[in-house]
Parts: C-alpha cells; structure tokens; sequence
C-alpha cells in the first residue's frame, strides 16, 4: 500500500465505520421490510436478484455446488442475531485473533453489485454476494468463527466431510442452528448441530448482501467521475488491511491465505477486472427480465484475503507484453487518448523485468492489470494482478514535464511491483511485521529507479524524501518499535501500523543492511529468503535467519554478533541513537535520542544500546566498517592532529539510521574545511552536516552557534538540495509568519542575501531563459519552491518583480503557464504585490477549475493579500460557501496564518463565529485560537486570548485550549531564545 496521505479532509475509522453502519443497518432493513411485504418473512436466497440459478452458473465449471437453499417456515430457516457483548457468554468471539480451529484452503466467491449505468447512485447501493470456502478442520469444534461486518447473512450451509480423492464430493451435511454477529470483535458465529471432525474439509456456503458507499475507500466503493464530459460511475476495492470482511464473509487474516476463484455480475457496458486473467463470460437475467454478465476468472495463486481485488468500470486502456505477459494500464478514455498513461505502461514492463531477474523468481501471475482511479486516498495498493493507484499519482499530463510527477510515478510504480515479492508472494505472518513488507518496497523504489537512471543522484533523494523525514518523527520516548511483540491489535490499531516508520524506518533499515553487508550478499539472502516462503509466511526471524545464513556461507564480512541480534537492536526499540564522536581521544559513545534534550535530566532507561555500523571517511578516503556494540568505546584511528587537513566524518552516504554529533574541535575541523574547500566533502556529506546540527541544536545536544558556524561558507555552495536544507532548518514556518516583529529579519535578509547570490543567480537566468532543462533535474524541482520563496521574502528586488512579471504574462495569456515548481510563490506575491483587480482574476479562475491541486493553491494565493479589506471579504466569502464549496480547506485558518491576517481573522472571528463553526465546524473554532495565538510569551496574553473566545467554546474546550495555549506559549518562550541567540550570532558575522 502506497503511504498514507498527509493532507485532505479525514474522517476517523471510527465515525466512518459507524455512519457506515447506520446506512447500511437503515438500507438493509429497508430492502429486508420490503422483501418481508413482498413475499414472506425471510428470503431465500433462490428468488434474490444473482443468487437464483445453479451453482454450476456462476462458478468455474470444474467446482460445481449445489445451491444452498432456505425454505421460508421451514426447519431450515435460520435465526440471524446481532449479540451485543454485555448479552453474551465469553468466548472465542471475545478475541481478537481466529481460533486455529479451520484452516481455509479454496474460496469461490461471487458478488453482484446492482450497478447500472443509466441510474447512478445517490450515496449508497446494494450488492448481493455468496460465498463458498473449503476449510480443513484442525480441532473438533461445534462453533465456526469467520469475519464479516456490515452484512445481511441471507443464508448458511456446512457440507462435509469431503470425501478427498473424489472431488470435494460431499459426504454430508452439518445443521446450522444459528448465525449471529459479535459487531465489536467483527465475527460471524455459526453454532453448529454436530461437531466437525479434525483432519477432515468442509465446505461453508454462504449468501450475503451487503452496501457499496461513495469513496469510503473501505471494502467496495464507487467513485463518481467525469469522462468525455459525461458523469460516469465505477465500483472498486480496498481490502488492506482488514476491509476483506466489509465485502464477503472470510478468514481475514494475512496468514490465513487460499486460492479463489472469483465471479463478478455486472451491467454488459461494463468491464469487470480482477485479480486472474477472465476465464470466461455468460449472460444472465434477473427476476425484471433484465440482461447481465456474468464474468468469471481463473484461479488465483494461494494470498490473503487483504489481495483480492474487484473493478467494475467503463474504462479504456492502453497494452504492452513484456516476457510474454500481458500489463495493461486503465483509466478515463479521455485521459487514455491524451496519452497520459503511457509513461505508466512504457516503466511499469522493464521494471518487473529487473525484479525479476535480480531475485532470480519470475512475476506469478500471468497478467498485470493497473487501474488509476478518479480519486484513492492511499495513493496506491499492491493487489496480486490487480493494482489500484490513485490517477494523480499514476498519469502523466504533458504539462508535468516541469514536476517532480515523473519521478514520483516511477517511485510509487516500482514500490507496488515491489510488493509482487514483498508481501504478495511471501506475506507477514501477521501486521505487527508489516514492515517486510512495506519498507522493503520502499527501499526498491530506489533501487529500481537508480539502476534505469546510473545518473541518478540516490543518496541525496533518499535523505530528502526518506531519512530527512523519518529522523524529525522518530524518537525514544514517544515513538514506537518497528517491529512489536504484541499480536493482539484492534482493528483500528492495524490500521495505524501503517505509518511513516513501516515505510521510512523500513526502507531506512533496509539500506543500513545493504551498506554493512554489501549489494550481493544482501541480495543473496533475499533471494533464499523469497524462494523459500513463496505463496507462504514468515516472521522477522525468518528473514534474519536467511541472512545469517548467506553471512555463514562466506568469509569475507564478518559482524560483531548475528544478524538477528545486530537487527533487534534497531526493530525491537524505539528511536535512534546519537553517535557522539571526540575527535582528539577517538572516544566514540551513543545515546538515545529525546526531543529537546535537558542537561542533566534523568531520563528512561529502558531503551537498550544499538549495535552501530559505522562507516566512515577521514580525509577524503572511505576507511573500514567498524562497530560501536556498546554505550562507549576507542578507535584510536579517528583522532585527528592538529593539521588543516586532517578531518573525519562519520556514517558514509548515510546510510546508517543514527544522527552525529562530535566535540567542538570536530565541528571546528569540518567548518574550516568548509570555507577552505567545500567540495572536499561531497554533497551528500554537507547535506548531513547541516542537517544534523541544526537538528541536534534545536534538540540541545549542541549550541545553535555551532550550526550557524556551518553556514558561512554558503556563497561558494552551488548545489540547490545543499541550500534547501540549509533553509528548511533555517527558515521555518514560525519564523517566516512572526520574524518581521522581531530583530531577528533584518539581520538574517542581510547575512542571507550576501551568499545567496550566486545560487539565485544560476536559477533565476534558467527560469528567464529555459526552464524546461530542469525537466529531469529532480533535486532541482523539489527545491526551487523554497529557493524561490525565501528570497521573494527576503525582499530581493529582482525575485519580487519577476513574481510580478510571470503572474501578469499568466493572467493576460493562461498558455503562458508559471512553472510549476514556483507556481504557488508567484501567485502569492502576484496577491502579495497586486490590487483588488488581481484577487478578483485568481477568484474567477478559482471558480471555474475543477482540479482541486489548482483550486488549493489558489485558496492559499488569495490569502497573500496584504489589504485588510480584501481579506475580511475573501472570509466572508469563505463562510457564505459560495463559490468556496469545499471544506477540505479552512481559509479562516488560511488568513490567520498570514502576518496581517492574524489581526484581520481575529476581529471576524469574534463577530462571525458562530458562521464559522457552522461551516467548518467548532474544531475549527479551537484550531484557530491556536493559528492566532501561534506568538503569545505571556500568560496575559493567553488569558485576554481565552477572554476574547471564551463564549464561543465550551467548559471542557476551555479547558484543553488553555493547556494547549500553555504548551505554544513555553515553546515560544524556547524559541525566543534560540532567536535571540541566533540574532547575536548573526551581529557578531555579518
């Protein structure tokens, strides 16, 4: 699964599920009252719309079954039950895990949605399913427990045992007495009349109908779109990680893993997808008299159920073979003939061709199907032949030459064929490892991408888009471990697993493996690793003991313990360690990282040491791996004299996952080597020292003198990803919305400005004069936005006029686009610089798009206005919700963050809350009495703050604005005096 994304309007799992679960409850007592009125007291599942023919019809021809049927009044009528957990006795439905009672070997599953397309749906619609899984019996048992949420069972069998040899006939039938639902624990409960007998196979029939909702993103979905002008509808799926259980009743746990034969019942002007190639099609009607297809597949490999995957769509796509299997790439028609899938298709074949060949294990299945969606809140998702992407993230429009877009769609493309291997064909044995999976396909996002392009600069992207990230979220005492001992999560809890450290942490441990082994040694353990659970499961150890066993079988690496315990150290712990190295002794300790860093504070002790691969260079020259395996130790080889020349930096290319700091005289030696020879150290080496000081000054390991020391030598740095993290560090959001009202603006726009010179000057002249050669410069693209920005905030003439100059030629003739990567710092200042003639153009255009990337930036563009008058009608405007529909962005919060905003969002706050609430609700009442209150050093402050809004909150509101007013209030206080710092420094230097 792609990872998760950061902005956007978000619902919790919880108030989803649960207004999920009124619909469906409403919807399917609806449809169960009417069937009541109609006919009789509960239907069979013979007379509902897809389930009345012969088992024979809608299932591979070689699995034929006959049709559980109820007769209404009969014995066989069941009582379904939905028991609370208060009217139950204790159980195994209490549990979070299955029972190992069954064993699931083979699902054949059929679903109908009733999806048309001359009758879009509102909100919701109706699907009706069955499902027929053989399981293996391991434990006698009276009850089956299976998953299953928000369904209508319609109707349950048990047949069996199976006679082996003879086809699965069956030899049997077990009664079901009774079906009910433990909602909390999402079980289905079968009590049964006779116990099943271990070591024997049965077989579960049942009938289900269930609610498809309007990206919900959860189980099936629809997503309303426009196609060729036309508004069309499409139903897709997302089973990761527990969602399975939304769609069909299932084993729906990742080790739990079977073959499926899958059939899809849709309207004939729609094409059905799944995970197998079609097997074969039949036409079929319903009780009306109208005609469907009834599209069936071949059987899958043995997966999860968190795999599957359905598509019913009205789509075109584009094709191409690769080693003779087919990969087809589908979406819009209209984007389909504009070409934007072709650099998808032209990437995605070469691509499982060097996966392929680098783990010596072909690609499983026989096709790939990629489908983009209109919109997919997790950017992308892995199922076996079946992928789901987020369009944004997989088109490429001709106008996205000039963005990161290329290289974004090659990474996340390569990171779901990654999963082919990881996660797919060996799968965690349960969510508390998914890492395996999820941060080894990141790490091969970078392989795949740097063996197309030898150019690619690997290093440096990683740190920007992995290292740089991970290492500001993670620390001791806050963060958790990567890979955790407890099993029992709550459903929600697995969700959450899925966050920046499976994927980031990850791929960070595996790139700290692949540098301390070497590339083939590491690839050699994967290789044994992958043949070895193929269409199975492992655990972390699993892994850790085919490394072991590539290391045993060489003699040329040799580590200070095995790998699992090396390894351990890094998964089974919080955070990272703080590598501290004295220069003149060679004294080398480590230390758990905490955020803000008190000098002798008493801290936990309950994190451990790491075992740290050190490599390093001295002098320029890479020296040989060494490991620091306990809290202190002396290398005498990396004391350095007294000579210019003699240096030391530690943790080459970073690829270890620690932070380092050394002794005064270390950070003196590199900062002297700095303004003497920058490109003594190579890139990815200054971007780690500027990096890691100002992170580790902020933190209180060192002075923030130490870190401005770094930065005189900037006039001479060329290399925009250097100053990028130069500004990022330096110019944060806090000091560009308050630093003007303090000394600290003019001190740093003139010791700035002085060495920015040069790298402005090399950018400026290649957006005047050809900006497209930045087209495949991707350290360039992502960082010109903030180049850009700080010296238009800086007040460079030059920048300022040519904001103003690029914003009018766009106005006047829309073909002359702004380049993307300074779009958003040209429209601001366009604002910024313009009259009420502009704001209202960039109204109008906002009005009249329907992409919400532009609608975006244009909301944070007409907040730019530097007009009080401006801005208090754009709030109006705001909260009369014409033409600002949407809610996904709060521009009253949008205007407070802005340094004259902030007055003018106050006063129509206090006049207009109710309106605001209303319409962005009152969390956003709360969210901006901390936009407003983002300066306050006083407790004054705050209680005239708490005065001003007190009528607008309620008694326990109050109560945790005032805490957290407290907490913004003491962080000021520490900033103040970093500023304050800094502004002597800069005094003192410039």
């Amino acid at each position: 699964m792609g990872p998760p994304s950061s902005s956007g309007f978000y619902v919790s799992r919880a108030v989803a599920l649960l207004l999920a679960g009124l619909v469906a409850a409403l919807l399917l007592a609806l449809a169960i009252l009417a069937a009541f009125y109609g006919r009789c007291a509960r239907v069979p599942p013979s007379v509902l719309p897809g389930l009345g023919d012969s088992e024979a019809e809608c299932s591979p021809p070689r699995r034929q079954k006959p049709t559980p049927t109820l007769t209404p009044g009969s014995a066989d009528e069941l009582a379904v039950t939905t028991t609370p957990r208060d009217e139950r006795p204790p159980g195994p439905w209490d549990h979070l895990r299955l029972p190992p009672w069954l064993l699931p070997l083979h699902y054949d599953l059929e679903l109908w949605p009733l999806l048309r397309p001359d009758k879009l749906p509102a909100r919701s619609l109706l699907f009706y399913g069955r499902v027929n899984i053989t399981v293996r019996c391991t434990m006698a048992t009276v009850r089956l427990l299976l998953h299953s949420v928000f369904q209508d069972c319609e109707g349950a069998e048990v047949r069996g045992p199976l006679s082996p040899g003879t086809g699965n006939t069956t030899v049997g039938r077990i009664p079901v007495d009774k079906v009910w639902f433990a909602l909390d624990t999402e079980y289905m409960v079968l009590e049964l009349g006779e116990p099943l007998q271990p070591g024997s196979s049965y077989e579960l029939q049942l009938s289900f109908s269930g609610v498809v909702f309007e990206d919900l993103k959860e189980g099936l979905f629809f997503s309303v779109y426009t196609d060729d002008g036309e508004r069309r509808v499409l139903i897709a799926s997302q089973l990761e990680p527990t969602f399975a259980r939304f769609v069909f009743p299932c084993f729906d746990e990742p080790a739990l893993k079977a073959t499926f034969n899958i059939t899809i019942i849709h309207h004939p002007s729609y094409v059905a997808l799944s995970n197998m190639p079609k097997l074969g099609q039949s036409e079929k009607e319903d009780v009306n008299g109208s005609k469907w297809t009834v599209t069936t597949f071949s059987t899958t490999p043995h997966m999860p159920t968190y795999l599957v995957a359905f598509v019913i769509c009205d789509y075109d796509h584009v094709n191409r073979t690769e080693r003779g299997k087919e990969i087809r790439i589908w979406a819009r028609k209209d984007a389909i003939a504009s070409g934007n899938a072709d650099f998808a298709l032209n990437i995605t074949g070469p691509t499982f061709s060097f996966l392929e060949d680098l783990f010596n294990i072909s690609y499983s299945l026989p096709k790939t199907d990629i489908i983009a969606l209109p919109s997919f809140d997790n950017h992308a998702m892995e199922n076996w032949g079946l992928m789901v992407f987020d369009e944004s993230v997989l088109l490429l429009e001709p106008k996205d030459q000039l963005t990161e877009k290329k290289t974004l769609i090659a990474n996340i493309v390569s990171h779901e064929i990654a999963h082919q291997w990881f996660g797919n064909l060996v799968t965690m044995n349960w969510w508390n490892n998914v890492w395996l999976k999820e941060g080894f396909a990141s790490y091969f996002e970078y392989e795949v991408i740097n063996y197309f392009n030898p150019k690619f600069p690997r290093n440096e992207v990683f740190f920007s888009n992995i290292l740089h990230h991970v290492l500001r979220e993670d620390h001791a005492l806050v963060t958790r471990a990567l890979a955790m001992k407890v099993e029992n999560f709550k459903t929600s809890e697995i969700e959450e697993l899925f966050d920046i450290f499976v994927y980031s942490k990850g791929a960070s441990m595996a790139q700290m493996l692949s540098s301390f082994l070497n590339k083939h040694l590491f690839v050699s353990a994967l290789k044994s690793y992958l043949k070895t659970f193929s269409y199975s499961n492992a655990e972390q150890d699993d892994l850790w003991r085919h490394f072991q066993m590539a290391i045993d079988d060489q003699s040329t690496v040799i580590l200070p313990a095995t790998i699992k315990n090396i390894m351990d150290s890094w998964t089974h712990q919080s955070g990272f360690p703080v590598i501290t190295l004295n220069v003149s002794t060679g004294i080398m300790k480590q230390e758990p990282f905490y955020l803000e860093k008190v000098k002798n504070q008493t801290l936990p002790t309950n994190n451990g040491t790491w075992i740290v691969p050190i490599l390093w260079i001295k002098n320029g020259t890479t020296q040989s791996l060494v490991w620091l395996d306990q809290s202190s130790k002396v290398f005498p080889e990396m004391r350095v004299s007294d000579s210019d020349n003699d240096w030391v930096i530690l943790n080459l290319n970073m690829t270890g996952y620690y932070r380092v700091n050394y002794d005064k005289l270390g950070w003196k030696k590199l900062n002297q080597l700095l303004e003497k020879d920058p490109k003594a150290i190579p890139i990815i080496h200054r971007l780690q020292l500027i990096d890691d000081a100002f992170f580790l000054s902020k933190n209180n390991y060192i002075e923030i003198e130490t870190a401005l020391e770094l930065t005189k030598y900037l006039a001479e740095e060329d290399e925009i990803i250097v100053w990028h993290t130069v500004l990022v560090n330096l110019v944060t959001k806090d000091l560009v919305s308050d630093v003007k009202n303090s000394d600290l603006y003019p001190l740093l726009k003139k010791y700035l400005l002085k060495r920015l010179n040069s790298i402005w000057n090399i950018y400026v002249t290649i957006i005047r004069e050809n900006v497209l050669v930045l087209q495949d410069d991707y350290l360039a693209l992502i960082s010109l936005e903030k180049l850009f920005g700080t010296v238009c905030w800086l007040g460079l003439e030059d920048c300022l006029q040519l904001s103003k100059e690029l914003f009018a030629k766009w106005v006047d003739h829309p073909e002359n686009e702004i380049p993307y990567p300074i779009k958003e710092v040209v429209l601001c200042y366009g604002i910024a610089l313009g009259s009420d003639k502009e704001w209202d153009i960039l109204l109008n255009i906002y009005t009249n798009t329907t992409k919400e990337e532009e609608k975006f930036q244009l909301v944070y563009a007409m907040s730019c206005s530097k007009d009080p008058w401006i801005l208090n009608r754009y709030m109006e405007y705001a909260i009369s919700a014409s033409p600002f529909t949407s809610n996904e962005t709060n521009i009253i919060e949008v205007v407070a963050a802005s340094d004259i905003g902030w007055y003018v969002a106050k006063d129509f706050l206090v006049n207009n809350w109710k309106a605001v609430s209303k319409r962005y609700g009152t969390q956003s009442l709360i969210n901006l009495i901390y936009t407003i209150g983002r300066a306050i050093t006083t407790d004054i402050q705050i209680e005239e703050l708490q005065q001003f809004f007190n009528n607008m909150l309620e008694e326990d509101q109050r109560i945790k604005v005032h805490t957290k007013l407290q907490t913004i209030k003491n962080e000021n206080l520490k900033n103040k005096k970093r500023r304050d710092r800094m502004a002597e420094w800069l005094r003192r230097n410039t």
